[in-house]
């Protein structure tokens, strides 16, 4: 088989793939209305607030510049309130920052190095990540029932994403 043939082989041989995109975040709350308050606050987008039965209410928000959403409500996930823990990408870590703190919010320090997922704090280095890498720099905050948000600095996204 010449290379040509081989080529044209692999080719009818590939199966493609489905796409999977995500679409919403889970996040388990114990006060839909403060909930609801706290998020608006941010700044993020209000799709729905669907209150479907006494049993279960379903509340979507999208934040500022994101194709997925989060979910709450009532009757929406059996996981404890202020279990969750999600990432968001962010183009300029000290923006996010100030815009966080502007808002009321209570936001950790800008931070490098350490453990990155990890949210314990040995390990961390306060501040940006002195050569600004994509990924590099790090911050987070909670929502009133502990669930966590890991904000991450992401300037260029790793070859392939």
């Amino acid at each position: 088989m010449n290379t040509i043939e081989l080529n044209r082989a692999t080719t009818t041989q590939t199966t493609k793939t489905v796409d999977y995109k995500l679409e919403v975040a889970i996040v388990p709350v114990s006060d839909v209305d403060r909930a609801k308050r706290f998020y608006l606050g941010l700044g993020w987008r209000e799709d729905v607030d669907l209150p479907i039965r006494a049993d279960f209410r379903a509340v979507h928000l999208t934040p500022p510049g994101s194709p997925a959403s989060i979910l709450f409500g009532t009757g929406v996930s059996v996981a404890a309130p202020g279990s969750a823990r999600n990432l968001l990408a962010v183009s300029d870590i000290e923006a996010a920052h100030a815009d966080l703190v502007a808002r009321g919010v209570q936001v950790s320090d800008v931070f490098h190095g350490g453990p990155g997922f990890d949210l314990a704090a040995q390990g961390r280095i306060a501040g940006v990540d002195p050569n600004h890498q994509s990924y590099g720099s790090w911050a987070s905050f909670d929502d009133p029932d502990g669930n966590t948000w890991l904000l991450q600095e992401l300037t260029t996204r790793l070859p392939g994403r």
